[in-house]
Parts: C-alpha cells; sequence; structure tokens
C-alpha cells in the first residue's frame, strides 16, 4: 500500500518534470496522483471490484484538479493528467489482454479486457460527473 502510494507521487511528478510543469505547480499536481491512489486503495477496501473505486478516485481527482485550477489561477489540465491518469491508467489489465490475445487464449484475453473496460469507464464517468457539476455551478454563477 505504501509502494503504490510512493509510486503515484513519483510516477506523477516524473511526468510533471517530463513536461515541465512549472515549478510553482510542481508539488501540487503529484499530491494529487498520491491523493487519487488513496482515495482508489481505501474504495477498493469499501467495494472491492474495479468500477466504483476507479469511479470515486476518478471523481476524486476530478474535485481535486477543479479546486487547485481555482486556487492557483490555472487550468484544470495542470493539475488533472498527473492526479488523473498515472496512478489510475490501468496498465496490467491491458497489457495482459493484449498478451492473451496474441497468444490466441480467448477467454483470458476477454476477461482481462473486461477488467480494463470497467477501469475505463469508472474513470469517465467519475471525471465526467464532477465535470457536469463543474460546469452547470460556472453556467449558474456566470447567468445569475
Amino acid at each position: 500500500m505504501i509502494t503504490q502510494l510512493v509510486t503515484s507521487f513519483t510516477g506523477a511528478l516524473g511526468f510533471c518534470l517530463v513536461f515541465r510543469l512549472r515549478r510553482r505547480y510542481l508539488f501540487a499536481a503529484p499530491v494529487g496522483g498520491l491523493l487519487t491512489c488513496g482515495v482508489y486503495l481505501a474504495a477498493v477496501s469499501i467495494w472491492g471490484g474495479i468500477l466504483m473505486p476507479s469511479l470515486a478516485a476518478s471523481a476524486f481527482a476530478a474535485v481535486y484538479a477543479e479546486f487547485l485550477a481555482w486556487l492557483m489561477g490555472a487550468p484544470t489540465t495542470l493539475f488533472l493528467t498527473p492526479a488523473l491518469l498515472i496512478p489510475l491508467i490501468p496498465g496490467r489489465p491491458l497489457y495482459y489482454a493484449m498478451y492473451y490475445v496474441v497468444r490466441q487464449e480467448s477467454e483470458l484475453a476477454q476477461d482481462f479486457a473486461r477488467q480494463t473496460a470497467e477501469y475505463a469507464l469508472g474513470i469517465a464517468l467519475g471525471a465526467s460527473l464532477v465535470w457536469a457539476f463543474a460546469n452547470m455551478r460556472r453556467s449558474w454563477k456566470h447567468h445569475g
């Protein structure tokens, strides 16, 4: 568990360094990766499975990114990409889905493809729900 949190932080930090994120944001963005991973791990212990923990962690990452963007006066994507994509990308099931496709083991390939799809659906739904509410809030604020 600690290893996952540390690697989420360092992976997000590495991503920020590779894409030369400004120093002003260089700590806040990877902290989002660490916190998102923590939310995911907590959600797995509560619900188990893939879809609900991914959705919860994705929604958290989107809220975190929206809040920091507002607080620091920066675009949301500067915080969303390291917080959302680095800790939540389903690398293992995607790799094994492709591995078993190449080996022509369709049952295992389908199982890992299903897992990958659950991760992707959870990530997309969680972030989309937060963005929808954030856009509605901005619209209400703008139009009174």
